[in-house]
């Protein structure tokens, strides 16, 4: 089975899927040691709970995938995870960049990212490092240009996209769109619910669908029909 199935059938997992079998793990609440929850992945999107593939963020460092967000946005015009009214001008493209391993890892540092990772992003430019990077070789030095390009940038546009410390930020149950059940439906879903005929004709086999079609040319509804047999009655009754 390709890697990669799963998201072209749909391009979204439930939460009930994310959290019972597609390896969400239980993790403790930093505020409280009893409380446990299921995270999400940094590589993760937000939305659909799969691997992201061109990630975009919001300024609070939630990551999307580009079309899901999108989509997201136009039918709700709210922030998915807060709930706030949001726009997609204000999205920032992230850059991330890959080591040999295919890793998402720190450009600067080339240190590999993980789930222990604190990973942020300049909004700037987008380009995505680990924390150590932009603390050693800009804050510290006061050297406020990209690490990549020199692109400037202030201390207001460091995005955080993972802080170990603050786990809470991935709780999938605290999801505004997880808690109040919205989800984009998929043009298939949208057809099915102006036409729920098709959807279950889809189900049957060839000959069943044809049937079924034939008989929707041909039927005639039966007051019309009843309607007919009593005009032609009362022509018959007419003539005697």
């Amino acid at each position: 089975m390709g890697k990669r199935q799963h998201q072209k059938d749909k391009m979204y997992l439930t939460y009930t899927e994310w959290s019972e079998l597609y390896g969400g793990k239980k993790m403790e609440s930093l505020e409280n040691d009893h409380v446990k929850f299921k995270r999400l992945p940094f590589e993760h999107c937000c939305i659909t709970m799969a691997p992201y593939e061109m990630p975009y963020c919001d300024l609070q460092g939630n990551v999307f995938e580009y079309e899901a967000i999108l989509k997201f946005l136009k039918t709700f015009k709210v922030n998915p995870i807060t709930g706030q009214k949001m726009d997609s001008k204000s999205l920032v493209k992230l850059n991330f960049h890959r080591n040999a391993n295919d890793e998402y890892h720190c450009p600067a540092l080339f240190k590999p990212f993980s789930k222990n990772s604190h990973i942020v992003a300049v909004a700037t430019t987008g380009n995505v490092y680990c924390w150590e990077a932009i603390d050693q070789l800009n804050i510290k030095t006061k050297n406020w240009k990209d690490l990549v390009d020199d692109t400037p940038f202030q201390r207001k546009d460091i995005i955080t996209i993972q802080d170990p410390q603050k786990l809470e930020k991935y709780d999938i149950s605290t999801f505004y769109h997880i808690k109040k059940n919205l989800r984009v439906l998929t043009e298939e879903e949208q057809q099915e619910r102006k036409n729920p005929a098709s959807g279950r004709i889809k189900t049957m086999n060839l000959e069943t669908k044809e049937t079924l079609e034939q008989l929707q040319q041909d039927y005639q509804p039966a007051e019309e029909e009843a309607s007919t047999s009593k005009r032609t009655a009362d022509k018959f009754n007419a003539a005697h």
